[in-house]
């Protein structure tokens, strides 16, 4: 599978054929009944709105993905910070092959955009402490891989792309399983009998539980869901940095900082990506 770093370029290019075919059908009628199939121009993606940019790596991908012959030039690149008026790119070549990736291309950048511009105000308020963002599987079907490469590019953290790259412990796991020594004995064990690399978390709901997981260890994170600030105090305090610590549960922009205060190392958020408010951009000719 070809890669670039953290991205599956073959899943990527998958899902921009499957986005050009939904919303080209058997053609743009609109652009072959209005401008001659040889006309040339230009445009420029113009951004509307203050924020952090993502999504240009991926628009240069859909560009030349439509028409390999199209010239699009970067001005600014992802994770930039920037102002109402700014210049993103600058694309060159066949009208009917720009307009044909116009909204596709403002649909990703828009929304990874968004995210990016949200997980960049987390992680400043998140800045004097150790604790870090992480997103979540609360995505868009088909979108989760823009999603969590948007939540990169803000400064955030990866938590596991899907259920095949960590194994996640959660409570209908361990009620299910029989209790929480069931389920971790077992995650091991299924680890060393199909020889996976994979790390094991586990969820916990109170105190309680917390002493059970810490009683037969075998886990590389615990996570504190839906603790009380002073539980959550108290819980990393007793695992005093013997496994990394993950606070989750109804985290939001107003109250992240009062968990980062009680000191866990990660906090997980499902509104980097299932509340997103997109960054107005928009491609204009020129």
């Amino acid at each position: 599978m070809k890669t670039k770093g953290h991205l599956d370029l073959e899943s990527i290019y998958n899902f921009i054929k499957n986005a050009i075919a939904e919303d080209l059908g058997d053609g743009d009628h609109t652009a072959l009944a209005t401008i001659p199939k040889d006309v040339e121009g230009k445009a420029r993606l113009i951004i509307k709105e203050d924020g952090i940019l993502a999504g240009v790596e991926l628009a240069v991908l859909i560009f030349k993905q439509v028409d390999e012959r199209l010239n699009v030039d970067v001005l600014l690149h992802d994770g930039a910070k920037v102002v109402y008026g700014d210049i993103a790119l600058t694309v060159e070549g066949s009208t009917h092959s720009i307009l044909i990736a116009e909204r596709l291309v403002l649909n990703c950048m828009q929304r990874m955009s968004g995210i990016a511009t949200k997980t960049h105000k987390i992680g400043s308020l998140l800045a004097p402490f150790s604790t870090q963002v992480l997103d979540t599987r609360k995505t868009i079907p088909g979108l989760r891989l823009l999603d969590k490469w948007a939540v990169r590019i803000g400064g955030g953290v990866n938590h596991r792309i899907g259920l095949y790259d960590m194994i996640l412990i959660k409570d209908n796991h361990v009620d299910f399983s029989g209790g929480i020594s069931n389920a971790i004995i077992a995650a091991n064990q299924y680890i060393k009998t199909n020889h996976k690399a994979l790390e094991i978390e586990i969820e916990v709901r109170n105190l309680d539980e917390l002493a059970q997981v810490l009683a037969v260890g075998k886990v590389n994170r615990i996570m504190l869901d839906n603790f009380s600030f002073e539980d959550l105090t108290q819980a990393v305090k007793i695992v005093n940095g013997k496994f990394a610590t993950e606070a989750s549960g109804g985290i939001t922009e107003q109250n992240v900082v009062d968990y980062a205060k009680c000191g866990v190392d990660f906090v997980s958020m499902g509104e980097l990506t299932h509340s997103v408010k997109c960054l107005d951009m928009s491609l204009k000719a020129f």
